[in-house]
């Protein structure tokens, strides 16, 4: 198997040089994150040096400083061969940057590959070639663009999230919970890259503003349904926000069949969807019997798509370089 990108850029190659030098380093230039989960070289780009991207890992195998670096896949990866990333003259006022794979899939990967590894690659390496040209020249002539498959593939797989405790810090929450019977009582929570919003009124706004299709699609049968059991339709106000701090928004909806809240707490490395939910009336309680089923797909749908909305909205690499030489001038 063989994947190459290539992109000439109107620099010369003693422009471009240096950037390499900072791959995979907490200050790195080229790499498209918080977009995509960060490249990270330990102890940075010298020959030995193991690290990768997620799931994808590799150690530096061959290094010329400035010009070329070649990856060896890890054996777990299921790609036996390497990766590398070039920079060439491509004459005396523009360079060539490639990157090239070399590899022969196994196992799962002879599937994986096809059918969504290579489209999430494509799409990682036309933005860190966005990112060289970008710094290089100032400007993107032909910026790449997601198709709305990687989108969902990114979605989907990049980010992880797990089941936690309700936090402490979450003390609007707490405030709310204080001397009352739960019934449902959960917390769920995704990493924080990087450079994305810790400001929770925009976490909630990206949580409940807009929601994943097929949630949406949920939310309008529920609107269709609930009447035939006497339960009040509600609308999209059920989800503005009734407190926030520094660190946590609070949604507060009460009903007359249940109460519901949840919280968005932002911490450093971090951001956490709690809920409660108590039933006042028998219907209340058969209601929340049928929502506790679906509950847990649906909030984490939900955190995967705010999370991958303000990572999209982020300062890129490249947009972050520029700033800094901009006020370093």
């Amino acid at each position: 198997m063989r994947n190459l990108h290539r992109r000439v850029v109107t620099a010369p190659a003693a422009t471009v040089a240096p950037l390499l030098a900072r791959l995979g380093g907490a200050d790195d230039p080229l790499w498209p994150a918080p977009a995509w989960v960060p490249m990270r070289l330990d102890p940075g780009l010298v020959v030995g040096a193991h690290g990768g991207h997620g799931e994808v890992r590799y150690r530096v195998e061959e290094l010329e400083p400035g010009a070329r670096v070649r990856f060896r896949f890890a054996p777990e990866v299921g790609l036996d061969g390497w990766h590398e990333l070039r920079i060439d003259p491509a004459g005396p006022a523009a360079s060539r940057l490639t990157h090239e794979i070399r590899a022969r899939p196994r196992g799962a990967m002879r599937a994986l590959w096809p059918l969504a590894v290579r489209w999430m690659h494509d799409a990682v390496l036309e933005d860190l070639l966005d990112n060289a040209e970008l710094i290089a020249t100032g400007t993107v002539r032909r910026p790449a663009r997601w198709t709305p498959y990687v989108r969902v593939l990114r979605t989907a797989f990049e980010r992880s999230v797990r089941e936690v405790r309700i936090p402490e810090a979450a003390v609007l929450l707490r405030r709310a919970e204080e001397g009352q019977d739960w019934s449902l009582r959960d917390a769920w929570q995704v990493p924080l890259p990087r450079h994305v919003s810790r400001d929770p009124r925009e976490w909630h706004r990206a949580i409940f503003g807009t929601v994943p299709p097929w949630v949406a699609a949920a939310l309008v049968a529920r609107q269709l349904l609930v009447p035939l059991v006497g339960i009040e339709q509600g609308d999209r106000s059920s989800f503005d926000l009734a407190a926030a701090s520094g660190t946590e928004a609070l949604v507060s909806t009460g009903a007359s069949h249940l109460d519901f809240h949840a919280s968005v707490l932002v911490e450093e490395r971090s951001v956490t969807l709690s809920t409660l939910a108590r039933p006042h009336t028998t219907v209340g309680r058969l209601y929340l019997t049928v929502v506790r089923v679906a509950h847990p797909l649906v909030i984490r749908s939900m955190l995967r798509r705010a999370l991958a909305d303000l990572s999209e909205r982020a300062p890129g690499a490249g947009e972050r370089e520029l700033e800094r030489r901009h006020t370093s001038v």
